[in-house]
């Protein structure tokens, strides 16, 4: 994902609900198959990680990212975004690369 792309996602994510939350207990299969049906839903999904949990939002973010097969936007505080493209309710149009250097 480009730097733009990244940027363009972040500005989509700005109004979006937290619609999951990570606690103190580990982040289940149950918990990862949720957020996977919600990625392939809405594409864009805002989480946050509890104080009581025992994972930072990097953590977190990491982990649900690769059992998602998604990719983390940005962690702020408790707080992170998900992104993954939809096989059957692609909405989001990324920005293309338009310089050489951006990747």
């Amino acid at each position: 994902m480009t730097s733009k792309q990244r940027a363009y996602l972040k500005k989509l994510s700005h109004d979006l609900d937290t619609i999951f939350q990570v606690g103190k207990g580990d982040i289940s299969d149950n918990m990862t198959e949720q957020i996977s049906n919600a990625l392939e839903a809405r594409e864009l999904i805002k989480l946050r990680v509890l104080d009581n949990s025992s994972y930072t939002a990097r953590e977190a973010a990491e982990i649900i990212a690769q059992k998602t097969d998604s990719e983390v936007v940005y962690t702020i505080g408790s707080r992170f975004v998900l992104y993954r493209v939809s096989e059957k309710h692609h909405k989001i149009e990324l920005p293309q690369s338009s310089k050489k250097g951006d990747k």
